[in-house]
């Protein structure tokens, strides 16, 4: 392909990209009737009160150990965000953090994030690796601090109160970033195979589980694969971090919705030459970073997901 060529190809994603996406600021209800999940975007305003089963919260990309304009104090607005979860109206019974805990994979670091995180009042505390947290041994030092009773390089599945939980890894133990592996899918298979196909399923990975923006690497080259062994259940939903910005995308009968960090924001696809930390006002970065929390109702087959800013 010559480069005029990519260069087309590239704007052609982008443009594709941009017809589907939701940007930051939206909070996003996702409402289950009948075992279909549809979602509706808002902006501004306040969670409304639920009565639901249970809540969990979810944290992503702390990156403790960065240092840059981006945000000269990531564990400042870490613990902002763990503040945040602590102010929830309801008691979380879990909260998942959906990777890139550190920036650089260090004992110190991994360390630092246990000791913040177990303040939280929730509980249980879950974690996810991203490709930051397995800069340079594929995760074992991640998985010496957060990797007690999973599988493979991190992965593991829970049921609570009617709901299945899968968390996925596609960022570690693999030459390319964003890739499962079969050994990760053949496990998957075997995890759902029990389960009716009424079963709500929300799945957890760091990297998004659709093509987000392929110049970028924001996407699993093998997604298609596990998506299809989830094809029979009629409630899915697919939540990740990564990409630092909230957006939500429907594929058939999946629900994708991305994760704020709690470090700093990236770009918008398509509109840098990378993605690399952006900076903005040191008063306005508390709107783009966040948490996300989640309330359940199993007797009004209701879900309800509100994307909050730190500050």
């Amino acid at each position: 392909m010559s480069d005029s060529e990519g260069i087309f190809q590239q704007e052609i994603d982008r443009r594709r990209f941009l017809r589907h996406a939701a940007w930051a600021g939206a909070a996003v209800g996702v409402a289950v009737t009948g075992g279909i999940v549809t979602t509706e975007l808002t902006r501004g305003g306040q969670h409304q009160t639920r009565t639901s089963d249970f809540t969990f919260a979810q944290i992503s990309d702390s990156h403790l150990g960065f240092e840059g304009k981006a945000n000269p104090d990531v564990a400042s607005t870490f613990q902002q965000s763990i503040d945040a979860v602590n102010a929830m109206p309801d008691r979380p019974d879990f909260v998942i953090h959906t990777g890139d805990v550190t920036h650089f994979s260090t004992v110190g670091q991994f360390d630092q994030a246990k000791q913040m995180m177990s303040v939280l009042r929730t509980g249980q505390v879950l974690v996810l690796p991203g490709e930051h947290d397995a800069v340079d041994d594929e995760g074992q030092k991640y998985l010496g601090v957060f990797g007690q009773g999973t599988q493979g390089t991190g992965w593991f599945s829970f049921d609570h109160k009617g709901v299945h939980f899968v968390a996925l890894v596609n960022t570690t133990g693999q030459q390319v970033l964003g890739h499962l592996g079969a050994e990760q899918l053949a496990w998957l298979k075997n995890d759902v195979r029990r389960l009716s196909p009424e079963t709500p399923i929300v799945v957890f990975s760091h990297i998004p589980l659709f093509q987000m923006y392929t110049p970028w690497g924001w996407g699993t080259d093998d997604a298609p694969r596990a998506l299809a062994l989830l094809h029979r259940f009629g409630s899915v939903t697919c939540l990740n971090g990564h990409v630092h910005q909230i957006m939500s995308r429907t594929e058939g009968k999946v629900d994708f919705h991305t994760c704020a960090a709690t470090a700093y924001p990236l770009p918008r696809p398509g509109t840098a030459p990378a993605p690399n930390p952006v900076t903005v006002p040191s008063d306005q970065l508390h709107r783009v970073i966040g948490t996300r929390d989640v309330a359940y109702s199993a007797s009004r087959r209701h879900t309800s997901y509100v994307d909050r800013s730190v500050g």
